[in-house]
């Protein structure tokens, strides 16, 4: 298993996020949308999550971005301006290696230097690797969601899970 690095997420690695968030998007049910995103849009991502002292980082390998994640607001309500939901995603071909874990340990090691109270992680009910992932770092579930979201011709299921930090 080639070695990874986790850092904050460079200009020069918007192009591997993309190419990672848009594979996403267009083979699983990990996002919830069918439309694919632009770099000027996920750039524009980026600099809201930085605007607002959010993390964006990556995983990188000798092939560039293995994998990325970042934290934002759970709602816009300011009680719970301690608690935010965070998503993760890993390059096809290096999924089921740990990356997705590392990149989750580093974002709770972020929100905890921040003072956050809480990470919710809202989990498509049949992604049974993402949902193992979170529960080994400690997150537990506390909702199900029925039938919340169609993607694909068929309806899905969300769960969210959570970890105090």
């Amino acid at each position: 298993m080639p070695p990874i690095d986790v850092r904050d997420a460079g200009d020069d690695d918007l192009h591997g996020l993309l190419e990672i968030y848009n594979d996403v998007i267009r083979t699983s049910t990990a996002v919830f949308s069918n439309e694919v995103v632009t770099v000027d849009e996920r750039r524009a991502w980026v600099a809201a999550r930085r605007a607002h002292g959010f993390p964006v980082l990556v995983a990188t390998d000798e092939r560039g971005v293995a994998g990325f994640g970042s934290f934002g607001g759970f709602r816009s309500w300011p009680g719970y301006r301690t608690t935010v939901e965070h998503s993760v995603h890993v390059r096809a071909d290096r999924r089921g290696e740990g990356i997705g874990t590392a990149i989750v340990a580093a974002l709770i090691e972020r929100a905890r230097a921040l003072g956050l109270h809480a990470m919710i992680a809202a989990v498509e009910a049949e992604n049974v690797a993402s949902i193992r992932l979170h529960e080994r770092l400690g997150f537990v579930e506390v909702a199900r969601l029925p039938e919340i979201a169609r993607k694909f011709d068929r309806w899905l299921d969300l769960i969210l899970l959570e970890l105090l930090i």
